[in-house]
């Protein structure tokens, strides 16, 4: 049995063909002016949609909002080729981790069967409901070097990214499995709690993490990992780390959330802004480790983080063969051959100095030099959650 379990939401992602001509005719034909992009969190037209796109687009973010109605991302998704992959952080990272051989479980809310099709069959799962559903998701990967005006705005990239734009009926819900704790978790050391950042009922969400509370409190011997995501309710997130984080070993999140909670950009290469926006964090949040995943890095501060250093390392790795092949990923050779690459000149050079700087209360992992051009930024996160915790079920 596998003793990684990986919980709880996952969705259907579109996964659409970036074209800039069909970006620039679809502003052409809702006629947008650049004094109408702004952030969109809860969109209900084709029109939004765009403008939402448009928003990360232009400040090169990536980002996530939510959509009313999953008929507005099928008629959106028609203008362009696409194809049709699971999403979610638990089944993205089970995916992963099950090319390099290792064994997980999955909680999971949504089942149809082009998902059952995508499942490696060594993966278990039990998905909570029993009725066919989809929560699509449209994900845009754009490229670095886009330079386009049209109407009075421009837009010009200087890194790729990701845009994730989706319905999330069924996970605003959220049912949760007793079965799933009694059959896998509680045999498990590690357990991943990731998914409820589309919950905004707070009664409802109260009464899914109290019922998670109620199976995790007695659990001895597990390493519990909680990977952060965008929430729609900044009440939720609050509430999900009060009812969650007394049982929390390690709090994982990105570059851009790390900006997000520290409310301005920070410069990923300055050790020592670096630094202080995370003990600021640790002292916010209370857990006893964190850990921070970006392009440049993987930094683990707090308690045990010389034992973290081999998953940092499994992460990054796992995050850049991801970016290196993306779903072109599906041989142990291809994560091997990452895990032996060089460190990146500029990356190295910052590890060195965080690593003088924090001393023993951290350690920093440099992101490794790629050579390819043609990458992938879907699913980077949830391919460094998969390196971590296979290396964190070892320990």
């Amino acid at each position: 049995m596998s003793n990684i379990s990986l919980g709880f939401g996952n969705n259907t992602d579109y996964e659409l063909n970036w074209d800039t001509e069909i970006i620039k005719e679809l502003i052409r034909q809702f006629d947008i002016k650049n004094e109408e992009i702004k952030q969109k969190t809860l969109i209900d037209n084709e029109r939004d949609l765009l403008i939402g796109m448009l928003y990360f687009l232009k400040n090169n973010m990536g980002g996530e909002c939510s959509v009313i109605k999953s008929s507005i991302l099928d008629t959106f998704a028609s203008h362009f080729s696409y194809r049709i992959t699971i999403g979610g952080t638990g089944p993205r990272a089970a995916i992963a981790m099950n090319t390099i051989g290792y064994e997980s479980n999955l909680h999971l809310v949504v089942m149809n069967d082009k998902l059952k099709n995508l499942i490696p069959e060594s993966v278990k799962y039990i998905c909570s409901n029993e009725k066919v559903t989809y929560d699509i998701h449209l994900i845009f990967q754009y490229p670095k070097n886009i330079n386009f005006s049209i109407n009075n705005i421009k837009i010009s990239t200087t890194r790729e990214n990701r845009i994730i734009i989706g319905n999330n009926d069924v996970n605003s819900i959220m049912n949760l499995s007793q079965d799933y704790f009694d059959k896998y978790v509680k045999y498990s050391k590690v357990l991943m709690i990731s998914g409820f950042n589309t919950m905004t009922d707070i009664d409802l969400l109260t009464e899914r993490l109290n019922f998670i509370e109620e199976n995790i409190k007695d659990l001895e011997d597990i390493k519990i990992f909680y990977e952060d995501a965008c929430f729609m309710s900044d009440e939720a997130n609050a509430l999900c780390k009060q009812k969650l984080f007394k049982y929390v070993d390690i709090f994982s999140f990105n570059e851009d959330e790390l900006s997000t909670y520290c409310n301005k950009k920070i410069n990923l290469l300055d050790e020592y802004e670096v630094l202080n926006s995370i003990e600021e964090l640790y002292e916010k949040f209370k857990v006893d480790t964190i850990v921070v995943h970006s392009k440049y890095w993987a930094i683990a501060y707090g308690k045990n983080t010389d034992l973290y250093k081999p998953c940092l390392k499994g992460g990054i790795t796992m995050a850049t063969t991801r970016f290196r092949f993306g779903d072109l990923f599906n041989r142990k050779e291809q994560y091997i051959e990452t895990n032996n690459l060089e460190d990146g000149e500029v990356e190295k050079a910052f590890s060195t100095k965080f690593n003088l700087i924090v001393k023993d209360k951290g350690v920093c992992v440099p992101s490794v030099k790629v050579s390819e051009t043609d990458v992938t930024t879907v699913g980077l996160g949830d391919s460094f959650v998969g390196g971590f915790v296979s290396k964190l079920s070892q320990i």
